[in-house]
């Protein structure tokens, strides 16, 4: 028997509310057993908007934690010797600005800034693809990417600059083989264009450097092959593409969270169990074993976890780790034939995509391609559960259980305080209200001269974080000299030939759009932030398919907006997804301007994680009907809107 490994990193991907708030949820973790921190940023943040933005309204510290200066990242990691620590940022558009504010308060703790360790996600490409915190378009988001790899080449050499996020491909819906390959089309093009921004003789280190984040689902014999593959996938890329003799600079490096997309609603308890099995797949391969690990809490589906559901997960991690004898062996796997055949099935489904890809000029070239894949991937998935094909426990088999009292007294989950947001504003204006204003221009000016002429831009932002300058305002010279980008929706306007089971629905949608005398006009709209965008997708493809006239123009607009274009398009039904938690003051500020704009008779829908007590407050709003992860099936919803566009149609 060998010595025994060390373990992997247990981390726990946290923070919400304030920076304070959650300097107190860091330092108890770490006082519990945790060895390095991921730091969640809430949506304002991560899209480059200051808490007191139109479009931050009801998001502030929702889903992460409020970052808009230097104040606030100095609160963050109050009494955390950053030096000591290895920190995780899953920030991506914003990403060169809060790496910036992370230097400037580990210069302030006296750190020597090249001993920093941890990783920035630092991923554009899946933003435009699964998560929507994109800001401006691909080609600057991509030099953005290989300014932050070359600064820290010299300045923070333990850092790792990206992380190539292939865990939200498989939550939009992603294959095996498309998670394989689409993440590794987004290594390439951020590695072919470092390769023009280091000296040849440290681009073998700096490929070393490119780290993984990982998904990893319930089918966890496929997921341990898929990791087997990606491993030695990127060793064949890295030695025959850019030549990397060092076997070490060849290592697949990653982290991985495991799937929250099959977590349910419905009997959430069982989440547990999905839990543990989804992290064997990335334990239990010892050549193919995930770096550092973060469990989802078992009521994720439900709303914010609480401490205590965090502490759960995190002991699953450490009872694996150091009760198990796990670490005492090498590979379990290693000349195992079903597992190596599955590996090369999915290796060799990889590279007929990466083929095609590389055909289209790369990653950043096939977005539009990409995200239409992904949109018809998920679609088949949701009807493979739709029709029982795919089991799911207690959500189309087994659903009739005993109450959980995991859910009873607080609903089990944690509720962010209202007031954080007036807090935190106010915090902010007082920020701005005492800080050296015209040092703040100059270091903007500088900013934006950097960002014009394709110089790097780390060192002006280091600069402008001291200066003081905030979150929104950073972005703001982004946006303004590389402008603004709405990404692909993956829903076109002409129908699938996907309608087999559709029949009577397409009659209905049919009949009714008879008797209004145009067909049926139904918009789809995403209010706030909260880029998860693969709901509104499938409802707007699974409409679209039905012979309703859709109406879908992605994330991020304001209820104004919205409103705006319900008006302008006569829509006979207006529908909503919010999964960020923000649901209650965006619904609210859509359905006054719904009756102030003379459409209050225009019913509107909302899909969501809300809670019961939130679907009844949502319901006094006016709402018509409120649906959550349970009601899986989309078709009902498509009857549903037939039956309130003109009552009695869905039944007749």
């Amino acid at each position: 028997m060998a010595d025994k490994d060390k373990p992997w990193l247990f981390r726990t991907y946290a923070g919400h509310s304030t920076a304070a708030k959650s300097n107190a949820l860091y330092r108890t973790n770490l006082s519990r057993g945790q060895t390095g921190l991921s730091v969640a940023f809430d949506l304002p943040t991560q899209t480059g908007y200051d808490s007191d933005h139109i479009l931050a309204r009801g998001e502030v510290g929702k889903v992460g934690v409020p970052v808009c200066h230097l104040g606030d990242m100095r609160a963050l990691f109050d009494q955390i010797p950053l030096e000591q620590m290895n920190t995780s940022m899953t920030i991506n558009a914003t990403a060169p600005w809060l790496l910036s504010l992370y230097i400037a308060v580990a210069e302030e703790q006296g750190a020597d800034v090249s001993r920093l360790q941890g990783t920035v996600q630092n991923d554009l490409i899946k933003e435009y693809l699964s998560r929507g915190t994109y800001i401006c378009p691909p080609a600057p988001s991509l030099a953005m990417i290989t300014d932050i790899a070359a600064y820290t080449r010299q300045h923070l050499p333990k850092w790792n600059p990206m992380n190539v996020c292939s865990y939200h491909l498989q939550e939009a819906g992603a294959t095996p083989e498309q998670e394989l390959a689409y993440a590794l089309a987004t290594a390439v093009a951020v590695l072919d264009d470092l390769r023009d921004k280091v000296p040849s003789d440290s681009f073998p280190e700096m490929v070393g450097r490119i780290s993984f984040f990982v998904n990893a689902g319930i089918r966890f014999v496929t997921e341990l092959c898929k990791m087997r593959a990606f491993t030695e996938l990127w060793d064949e890329i890295t030695r025959d593409r850019y030549g990397i003799a060092d076997e070490k600079y060849r290592r697949f490096r990653y982290g991985v969270q495991v799937n929250s997309l099959g977590l349910t609603e419905q009997q959430p308890e069982n989440n547990v169990y999905r839990i543990l099995l989804e992290m064997l797949a990335v334990t239990l391969s010892k050549n193919a074993r995930a770096r550092a690990v973060q469990l989802p809490a078992w009521n994720e589906a439900l709303g914010l976890p609480r401490p205590w559901d965090q502490q759960w997960s995190l002991r699953m991690q450490q009872i694996l780790a150091y009760e198990t004898d796990l670490l005492e062996y090498g590979d379990l796997f290693d000349g195992n034939p079903v597992i190596a055949a599955k590996v090369e099935t999915l290796k060799q489904g990889a590279r007929d995509e990466l083929a095609l890809l590389d055909q289209m000029g790369g990653a950043i070239a096939a977005i539009d391609y990409m995200k239409a894949r992904l949109v018809e991937s998920n679609a088949a998935r949701l009807g493979r559960i739709e029709t029982n094909e795919t089991v799911v426990v207690g959500v189309n088999r087994w659903q009739q259980a005993e109450p959980s009292p995991l859910t009873a007294g607080d609903g089990g989950i944690m509720v962010v305080d209202p007031a954080v947001e007036a807090d935190q504003v106010g915090r902010l204006a007082a920020w701005r209200a005492e800080r050296d204003a015209s040092a703040v221009e100059a270091a903007l000016a500088a900013l934006r001269r950097a960002a014009q002429s394709g110089a790097n831009i780390m060192g002006p932002s280091i600069a402008a974080a001291r200066a003081g300058v905030t979150t929104g305002e950073w972005a703001g010279v982004m946006r303004a000299v590389h402008g603004e980008y709405r990404g692909p929706t993956g829903v076109s306007q002409a129908p699938s030939n996907r309608t087999e089971g559709l029949e009577e629905i397409r009659d209905a949608v049919d009949a009714v759009s008879a008797r209004l005398g145009r067909r049926l006009k139904f918009l789809v709209g995403k209010p706030g932030l909260d880029g998860h965008s693969n709901g509104a997708e499938q409802i707007a493809f699974r409409a679209r398919d039905c012979g309703m006239d859709i109406t879908y123009e992605g994330i991020r607009l304001t209820p104004e907006e919205i409103v705006a274009r319900a008006r302008e398009q006569d829509v006979h039904v207006v529908g909503l997804s919010i999964l960020s938690g923000s649901h209650l003051p965006l619904i609210e500020d859509l359905m006054a301007r719904m009756q102030a704009a003379g459409m209050g008779h225009v019913p509107v829908i909302v899909g969501g994680i809300i809670p019961d007590d939130d679907a009844a407050r949502l319901t006094a709003m006016g709402v018509a009907r409120v649906y959550t992860p349970k009601d899986f099936q989309l078709n009902t919803i498509m009857m549903d809107i037939v039956g309130l566009v003109a009552p009695g149609a869905a039944a007749a």
